[in-house]
């Protein structure tokens, strides 16, 4: 059931700030999208700030958005862009809550944090996971970010593992810490059961730009380990965006030299995605824990699921929070490349376990509300949403 509209005088207009929205793709830009919506929709007045798009990208929102004039990167040329914009708008942010979901925006606000003109009325976080870890590599970073936690009325994070993360190294957010857990995107709210197609190769799915943490390279590997029989009834299919470094080559050199049929789709809109899961058997992302970048929860596996799909993932952050091993998917340990071929293996053979974990999934996609966790974070109460 979804929470009643507030009554418009309840913490006054809710500012969003984010580097990470739309057209910009992703689980973070996905949920302060996600947030933005469901706040609206329970009759807050919103405003998202976010960097500049070109005006081809645009499309109409239910909230208000003022697109900034910078590009959403973490360098110190723009937070102090950022900061002139919150500088300009002061007193209209000192009677409103602001609301930080993403890191980009909080370090500018570590820095304005020490002048009370700059304060706003309420103060909301969200963290998903790396940016905790990169916030207590420096003592200075980390000194500033604990006083931020300090000044705000309430912070969540997605899954019980992020919390537990942050817990430990911010022990200032224990009395207003809560979950507000991923859901489904509101496009993918009610996915119509897959077409039936005719029997051809068994299709395996990543989504996911390509980077090392998303873990292609290494479900390119497991599946390449399957007996050449096996293989001859395989596609590949990655659907992402290239991220910086030379990792989208050394995926594109791997897949070359594979007898496997890979196909690289690039980053396709959200009616052409929509067609790629249904044409899919199993989905299929791997990701890994790097040194300072983790997998909070994974907004993709539960899009996946939606569409009836059965996803085999790294048992690594709060992946569990997102894919319920042997009931939505099959959870492997990292670095263990043997049982990760034979997950594959096993749901290669098993068409009846495919359909039955697919099955399961569209219903475990939908257990989460996008209006609870917004209620949650900026309701007159704070309470815990459950996963």
């Amino acid at each position: 059931m979804s929470p009643s509209p507030p009554t418009p005088s309840v913490g006054g207009p809710v500012f969003l700030i984010t580097h990470e929205f739309y057209p910009v793709r992703g689980g973070i830009a996905t949920f302060a999208e996600e947030i933005a919506k469901a706040s609206a929709g329970l009759g807050y007045d919103v405003e998202v700030w976010a960097p500049s798009a070109p005006p081809q990208a645009e499309k109409k929102w239910p909230f208000r958005l003022r697109r900034l004039p910078l590009k959403g990167t973490h360098d110190l040329w723009c937070q102090l862009r950022l900061a002139l914009q919150l500088v300009r708008t002061r007193r209209q942010l000192r009677h409103a809550i602001v609301y930080l979901p993403e890191p980009g925006p909080m370090l500018t606000m570590m820095l304005l944090q020490f002048f009370h003109a700059f304060r706003p009325r309420r103060l909301v976080l969200t963290f998903h996971g790396s940016e905790i870890l990169k916030f207590t590599r420096s003592p200075l970073r980390r000194w500033l970010a604990g006083r931020l936690i300090g000044h705000a009325s309430r912070v969540s994070t997605l899954t019980n593992y992020t919390q537990e993360l942050l817990l430990a190294s911010f022990p200032e957010a224990t009395d207003k810490i809560f979950l507000t857990p991923g859901a489904l995107r509101t496009d993918f709210v009610v996915v119509p059961p897959k077409p039936a197609r005719p029997r051809g190769k068994i299709v395996v799915l990543t989504v996911g730009r390509l980077h090392p943490r998303k873990g292609q390279l290494l479900t390119l590997r497991a599946l390449q380990a399957l007996a050449p029989d096996i293989r001859a009834r395989l596609e590949y299919w990655i659907v992402g965006s290239q991220s910086k470094g030379r990792y989208g080559e050394i995926l594109r050199a791997a897949a070359a030299e594979s007898d496997l049929n890979v196909k690289f789709l690039g980053n396709l809109p959200d009616e052409e995605l929509t067609e790629i899961y249904n044409r899919a058997d199993i989905f299929a992302m791997t990701s890994v824990n790097l040194e300072h970048s983790i997998e909070g929860f994974g907004l993709v596996y539960l899009e996946a699921a939606a569409h009836g799909l059965p996803v085999v993932a790294h048992d690594v952050g709060g992946v569990s929070e997102a894919v319920a091993d042997g009931v939505t998917g099959l959870l492997v340990p990292p670095n263990r490349p043997a049982q990760l071929a034979a997950a594959f293996e096993r749901l290669i053979h098993d068409e009846s376990l495919r359909h039955r974990l697919g099955n399961a999934g569209r219903e475990w996609a939908g257990r989460n509300c996008w209006a609870q966790s917004a209620e949650a974070l900026f309701g007159a109460d704070a309470p815990e949403v459950e996963s």
